[in-house]
């Protein structure tokens, strides 16, 4: 029997481990969804909102656990809470849209035709969901999947094992029936062979880049619909009107909060030379103020990467910018905790440019690297030297300016004086390798179902 560990990186121990459910004791978990699926999608939509909402509370009910078990999972300092604000939100603004946004498209209702292109569930949706934000980044597609009249299977990463179980036992404890609902523990191989076998209607990803390759692959010839989100090299770009303070608060904390692991966390920035030496100087203090350590300590600010391998990358990426020529500014000093392992102390590079990986291979790490520019052109050019798209912060005080940059950049969502943020309202998208389709707002809830034609001829 295979066993899905979670290794703490608090101190390398395995925190949880559940056994990896079989292909055959899988697919009769799917099929119970399946059956499940229409009996559900016919219950009035307010009555689903309701139970969806009652999920979200309940395990808001469950806060402190769930704070204290996502410290030992992926080391997030229990001084921030959980994801309970941003869950919240999201949540809140899918269930209030609802009405709305599944409402059917009337083109003619007269004595002659009823003509009009409903929404359709697609029926059994999985959500492949990731580490990072194991809360967060589930419900954008959980709560609409349901509340479109879907029944849902999630899969949760290993890392954060238990976040799926206890997302699902919420969410059964508020009315939401088991067979709706399942949480199941998958290894990769019964994870690709059960999307081969075309047991689900839609699959939403978000990860890597080499698990999209993954997903569209046992995809293939299935016709199955498929939502990704993969990667991102986020840039900021500070221009010379900027407010220098807000900037430097906003982009630093976009680059190191969670330990620098946001799928829209700043990876890269570029600086306009007439603020560039104080934005950086600004930075460095700013950055140098954290406190690493173990995150079940309520003083700590800086918690371990989620694994030793993620920090590995980083301290690899840090070493060959150094070796092409590039600086680091952050004291090491400063950060003894940082024990070669897990726990990695935050750092910022100048002298950087592309041919650098920290410049252009993700990072999600603590660890960014800052670039001198001229101007527009410039910039832009360095902003859309990436394969990846997801999202871009400019700071200005000139919102024609900013959506100028933002026709000519090649991103999912352009910010304006903010980052690292998921505004429910919008749709959650990206471009070239960061993926395909879109979560929240009426998009996502038409990403979550398809369109079904009714051409209705009266006759007396």
């Amino acid at each position: 029997m295979t066993m899905i560990r979670c290794v703490s990186p608090v101190d390398g121990s395995v925190y949880a481990e559940r056994p990896a459910l079989s292909f055959d004791g899988a697919k009769e978990a799917v099929s119970r969804a399946r059956k499940a699926r229409k009996s559900w999608a016919r219950r009035p939509l307010d009555e689903r909102v309701a139970l969806v909402l009652k999920g979200v509370a309940r395990l808001n009910e469950m806060g402190d656990e769930v704070v204290t078990e996502l410290a030992w999972q992926m080391g997030r300092p229990v001084k921030y809470g959980g994801e309970f604000k941003g869950f919240n939100e999201r949540s809140n603004y899918m269930a209030a849209i609802a009405s709305d946004a599944l409402m059917p498209l009337v083109i003619e209702s007269s004595a002659d035709f009823e003509r009009y292109i409903a929404r359709e569930p697609h029926g059994v949706v999985f959500v492949i969901a990731p580490w990072n934000y194991p809360y967060m980044t589930a419900i954008n597609t959980v709560a609409p999947a349901l509340i479109a009249g879907n029944t849902v299977v999630l899969k949760h990463a290993s890392q954060t094992l238990l976040a799926g179980e206890r997302l699902a036992r919420a969410f059964h404890e508020a009315g939401v029936p088991e067979d709706v609902f399942i949480n199941l523990f998958l290894d990769h191989d019964t994870t690709s062979c059960l999307i081969a076998d075309s047991q689900f209607d839609f699959v939403n990803f978000t990860g890597s880049v080499a698990g999209g390759r993954t997903i569209e692959r046992a995809a293939a010839g299935t016709f199955t619909g498929i939502g990704l989100e993969l990667g991102g090299k986020d840039p900021g770009y500070v221009m010379e009107d900027a407010d220098l303070e807000a900037a430097v608060d906003t982009l630093m904390d976009g680059a190191t909060f969670n330990s620098g692991q946001c799928c829209c966390g700043i990876e890269r920035i570029y600086v306009h030379e007439s603020l560039y030496d104080a934005f950086v100087e600004k930075s460095v203090a700013w950055v140098s103020n954290y406190r690493l350590g173990n995150p079940l300590d309520p003083k700590t600010t800086l918690g371990p990467m989620a694994h030793r391998r993620f920090a590995e990358v980083v301290r690899g990426q840090i070493a060959e910018a150094v070796a092409k020529g590039a600086r680091t500014l952050v004291d090491p000093k400063l950060f003894p905790q940082d024990d070669g392992g897990a726990y990695l102390a935050p750092q910022i590079l100048v002298d950087v440019d592309h041919a650098m990986a920290i410049m252009s291979e993700e990072t999600f790490g603590p660890a960014v690297g800052i670039m001198k520019v001229k101007g527009d052109a410039e910039a832009l050019a360095l902003m859309n030297d990436s394969r990846y798209g997801l999202t871009v912060s400019l700071w200005t005080r000139d919102a024609e300016r900013a959506a100028r940059l933002g026709q000519e950049l090649e991103t999912g969502t352009v910010f304006m004086n903010r980052a690292d943020y998921l505004d429910p309202a919008l749709c959650w998208t990206g471009v070239k390798e960061t993926g395909r389709g879109g979560s929240l707002s009426v998009i996502g809830f038409h990403n979550l179902t398809r369109p079904k034609s009714y051409h209705l001829r009266k006759t007396s």
